[in-house]
């Protein structure tokens, strides 16, 4: 759990944890990572909204669903999920360790080839 001095949290998930969650229609996953990271190695599922480019606006809208934010370590989705809540969005969820995490719990990517 990260909080800032603003008030803002951002819960930790495990991988396991999305995974299921997806599965079960809980949650959206949004990731953060650029295009050229994306092109390597996605997660399946995922809506990619790049930080680099980052507007809470472009997130498509969850349907009921949990908003967690991932990108390659967990970094980039805490300044991720923290700007979205600056935006008045309630998405204090991301995906702790990212695609690292993703990879080391077993779970499966969209690669290309």
């Amino acid at each position: 759990m990260w909080v800032t001095d603003q008030g803002h949290r951002v819960q930790d998930l495990a991988a396991e944890d999305v995974s299921r969650g997806m599965a079960e229609g809980r949650y959206l996953l949004v990731d953060v990572r650029e295009p050229n990271e994306v092109a390597v190695d996605a997660y399946p599922g995922a809506v990619v909204v790049p930080l680099s480019s980052f507007d809470p606006n472009a997130i498509p809208d969850p349907k009921g669903k949990q908003v967690v934010f991932a990108c390659r370590s967990g970094k980039r989705s805490v300044t991720a999920s923290l700007a979205a809540q600056a935006a008045g969005l309630p998405y204090d969820k991301h995906l702790a360790g990212g695609m690292l995490a993703w990879k080391g719990a077993g779970l499966p990517t969209n690669s290309p080839g």
